[in-house]
Formats: C-alpha cells, sequence, structure tokens
C-alpha cells in the first residue's frame, strides 16, 4: 500500500512540473509577442491535456491579449490630465491638440477568452486567480455590469468553499477571508473612481452581497452608506454607518462619515458630537479637518 501511495504522489507531482513547463513556455512565447508559437503551443497542449487549469488561463490570456487593438488618435482642444499624450502647439506655442491612443477590443476574440475561463472557473471554482482574472478583463472593456455580477458570483462562493481558495498551479492562497476581502476594496474603489454616479448602485449590489454572509465587515458598511451619501439620502446612510460604529467605535473614518451625514442633514449638533470623536481617534489629518468642521458648525 505504501508503495502505491507513493507512485501515486510522484505521478501528480510529475503532472504538475509538466503543466508548468507547458505555462513557462506560453509565458516566454508571450514575453516574445509570437502570437504563432503561442496558438501552436495551445493547439498541442489542449490535446495532451483538454481541461488543464492553467491550459484554461493561457487560453483566456490568448484571446484576450489578441482582442486588444491600439489604435493611434488625433484630438483638438487640452489633454486629458490623466493621460500620457503628446501635445501639440501652435506657431505661437499654444496648446492645438494632442496625439493619444485608444483601445478597442475585437468581440469575437473577447467571446473565446471569456469562454475559455468560464470552461476553467466551471471545472475549477475555487481558482480565484481564474475569478479575478475574468474580473480585471471586464473592468478593461468597461462592462460594468458583468463586472459587478462576476464579483457576487465570487462572493457567494466564498461563502460555499470558507475561502479555501487556490491560485496558479492549484496552490493554496494564503490570507483567506481576510485577502479575499481586502481584494474587493480595489473594485469597489474602481467603480468609485469612473465618476459615474449610476454605479453607485453597483457598489451598493457588492457591499450588500459581502454583507449577506459577513454581516459585521466595516468596509462593506462603510462602501453602502458611500452610495447613500453620494446620493444625498442621508438617513438610509446613517443605517449603516451606526452599525458599523457598534462593530468598532473607534473607527475615525466611520465617525468622520457619521459626521458629515449629521452635518449634511442639519443636525449640528450631532455632527459636532461626532467630529469631537474624530479628534479623538483620528489621525492629523482627520483631527485637523474635523476642528475645521466643528468650527464652522458652531459660527
Amino acid at each position: 500500500m505504501k508503495k502505491s501511495i507513493s507512485v501515486i504522489i510522484v505521478s501528480i507531482f510529475a503532472l504538475s512540473l509538466h503543466a508548468q513547463d507547458k505555462l513557462s513556455i506560453f509565458s516566454k512565447y508571450i514575453q516574445e509577442g509570437d502570437t504563432l508559437k503561442q496558438k501552436e503551443h495551445l493547439e498541442t497542449w489542449s490535446k495532451e491535456e483538454p481541461r488543464n487549469a492553467e491550459l484554461q488561463t493561457a487560453y483566456f490570456n490568448y484571446y484576450f491579449n489578441k482582442s486588444r487593438n491600439e489604435i493611434i488618435t488625433l484630438n483638438s482642444g487640452n489633454p486629458p490630465k490623466d493621460q500620457k499624450v503628446l501635445v501639440l502647439t501652435d506657431s505661437t506655442d499654444q496648446i492645438a491638440g494632442f496625439i493619444g491612443s485608444q483601445i478597442n477590443y475585437d468581440k469575437s476574440n473577447l467571446k473565446k477568452a471569456f469562454e475559455s475561463i468560464d470552461k476553467g472557473i466551471q471545472l475549477y471554482p475555487n481558482r480565484l486567480d481564474m475569478r479575478f482574472g475574468k474580473i480585471f478583463a471586464l473592468g478593461q472593456i468597461k462592462d460594468w455590469r458583468s463586472f459587478t455580477d462576476e464579483i457576487i458570483k465570487a462572493i457567494n462562493h466564498s461563502a460555499i468553499n470558507k475561502n479555501n481558495w487556490t491560485w496558479t498551479y492549484n496552490e493554496k492562497q494564503e490570507g483567506g477571508k481576510e485577502m479575499f476581502l481586502g481584494s474587493l476594496q480595489d473594485y469597489q474603489g474602481q467603480l468609485y473612481n469612473t465618476m459615474n454616479d449610476k454605479l453607485l448602485v453597483n457598489m451598493q449590489e457588492i457591499s450588500q452581497a459581502v454583507l449577506v454572509h459577513y454581516p459585521n465587515h466595516i468596509e462593506s458598511l462603510s462602501n453602502l452608506s458611500i452610495a447613500y451619501l453620494v446620493s444625498k439620502k442621508y438617513d438610509k446612510a446613517l443605517v449603516p454607518l451606526l452599525k458599523a460604529e457598534q462593530i468598532n467605535p473607534t473607527d475615525f473614518i466611520v465617525l468622520n462619515n457619521i459626521a458629515y451625514a449629521y452635518k449634511e442633514s442639519g443636525k449640528s449638533k450631532e455632527a459636532i458630537s461626532y467630529y469631537k470623536k474624530v479628534i479623538k481617534y483620528g489621525d492629523q489629518r482627520a483631527k485637523a479637518q474635523a476642528e475645521k468642521e466643528i468650527q464652522h458648525l458652531q459660527e
């Protein structure tokens, strides 16, 4: 029996090394920009190991990269501050326009990319790199509805697998629940930074999905309140904020948002009370701002 177990372990280890070699070769072709060798390699690999996890991620990367088309654009007016562009000036050294670039995505290759990663997620539902890879791609193409839906799917699965996630080569991903929930904050920030008020609903949906399984997650309570604060629904914002305060009475970001909600609601007494708590528990920047707010409210 011991001998049989040893043989099985060696066989599994050999298969793992084989998958690593295959992925390393594919990665090499990506770095070299050789799409022909990438395709040939994937076709050979798929015949040998059609259900291999790394094969699915490789196909996803191949088709997603193939879908990206960068085009050069000539634009009039002032250039955007958040982009690297070549500024054009006229004879008087005034800005006449700028040369920038724009990324377009081919729908056919995108479809194949998502089919590949969906197959991988179906075969290996605990592979967090696959889920995050798909979410990243959806963010790149600004498909915010699918972006949000995919995050919620991951949240719901986290309750099923108890945050026992794996990563490349099916290796266990350390950090568990804290790592997973922390990563979701980046996606919430991505939605918020679009400055598109319509996506506040998406933020709320993600926060509510988290709170179904992790009701004491302060960041999600705070995110839920932000969507209400921006929408000027201050009474609704206070509900998750006051719950968050009960969980952690010294979280000065929560306390500051409570103060702000009260201030905007015209409840100066309550606002001052919470700004005093910010002064007690906050960092230097938060304390200075809270002092200014109190002074303004007392005028």
